[in-house]
């Protein structure tokens, strides 16, 4: 079997596929989406295909590693997402091939069903906060996660922390102590305001905040574990298994939140996954873009002893491009037995490129024009 096409689709704002074609006929599909950085991916994907174009699909390590190590700069978000999208399909492809799904090649489940959350918040409008929770809790979710709004500075007025606090706690009352309730900080904070704002909630057990400082740092991010009563995340803007490395041996965090789609794929998340059970920390797979990463994440879920919950976005379940979607119940999702991914492309809808804005990186700004952090 030979790969005869790489094709690439932009259905949506924020999901961007691959499609390979072989010459039995076999497709797969992954998602490589880079968030505000469409076009360079897209560029990346182009590249790769010059050299996977012809060659066996079903040797996935082997073009994992000529992709990765042959190149003289390796590593970072353009590469590894083209990277990762690609290594998808071919895991598709080869599910396929072999009437099994991935995780049953990946050693097979180690769970029935995956536990899954949704974005949930009040910083905004609480009364429409509230009729959207009793919707995502009549529809089974147990397990939310929220972001403080706008723009955070080094530090901040006692009022708009307390604002911040009041609004926490107000969310825990509203879902009861039987639902997981977690906090984003998105890496908008300086460690000391981190350090404040987590012990400030500390009292109504978050399951844990993620990204309490920006990335680039792991002894800043070392510094707010040490210092804070409430698990701490990190991960979705690390790449393959040594960019969670340092993180993982100094057990920066509790749980790690790899993009499969920006990581390195599912094999190298898996990888990652293994690393980290070394140290009893569990892994909650990020994934805000579309149903294709979506799925490449329910694998990985299905396949690890320290799965811990997996993110829902908006796109996740379907959207539209999925034959049939995806159908949370109870607050979990049924593993599927299909083949590959285990889903359907609805190539109609696919090829239908979206046409409106795209994001951009650089729209924050503070009061005085400076740039504050996304």
């Amino acid at each position: 079997m030979k790969i005869v096409s790489i094709e690439q689709f932009r259905p949506r704002k924020r999901c961007q596929l691959v499609k390979i074609t072989t010459d039995e006929g076999i497709v797969g599909w992954g998602e490589t989406t880079l968030e505000g950085k469409l076009d360079s991916s897209w560029a990346a994907v182009k590249e790769i295909a010059a050299y996977l174009v012809g060659l066996d699909p079903l040797r996935i390590e082997h073009h994992w590693q000529h992709i990765y190590r042959g190149a003289f700069y390796r590593g970072g978000p353009v590469l590894l997402t083209a990277l990762s999208g690609i290594e998808q399909a071919l895991w598709d492809i080869t599910g396929k091939y072999f009437s099994a799904p991935v995780y049953r090649l990946l050693g097979g489940a180690t769970r029935d069903r995956i536990k899954v959350y949704a974005w949930w918040s009040i910083y905004e409008d609480e009364d429409a906060a509230r009729r959207e929770l009793e919707v995502f809790l009549g529809q089974g979710y147990r397990a939310f996660k929220a972001e403080p709004d706008g723009k955070w500075h080094a530090y901040e007025t006692p009022k708009r922390i307390d604002e911040f606090v009041r609004k926490a706690y107000l969310m825990r009352e509203w879902c009861g102590n039987d639902v997981d309730l977690s906090f984003d900080f998105h890496g908008k904070m300086t460690p000391a305001l981190a350090v404040t704002l987590c012990n400030e909630i500390a009292a109504m057990s978050p399951q844990f905040v993620e990204e309490p400082v920006p990335q680039e740092n792991i002894e800043a991010l070392l510094e707010v574990t040490r210092k804070v009563q409430v698990p701490i995340a990190t991960g979705e803007r690390l790449f393959t298994r040594w960019g969670f490395r340092e993180v993982i041996e100094k057990q920066a965090a509790a749980f790690l939140q790899p993009d499969l789609s920006h990581a390195g794929g599912i094999l190298e998340t898996k990888k990652i996954a293994a690393n980290a059970e070394t140290y009893y920390m569990h892994i909650a797979p990020h994934c805000a873009i579309g149903p294709v990463a979506f799925a490449a994440c329910l694998q990985l879920d299905a396949c690890i002893p320290n799965f811990l919950i997996q993110e829902r976005g908006d796109l996740c379940l379907g959207d539209g491009l999925l034959k049939r979607d995806w159908i949370v119940k109870d607050g979990y999702l049924e593993l599927s037995d299909a083949p590959g991914l285990g889903i359907e492309i609805d190539e109609e809808a696919v090829k239908k490129t979206y046409e409106g804005d795209f994001e951009i990186d650089t729209w924050f700004y503070n009061e005085d024009n400076s740039v504050a952090d996304w």
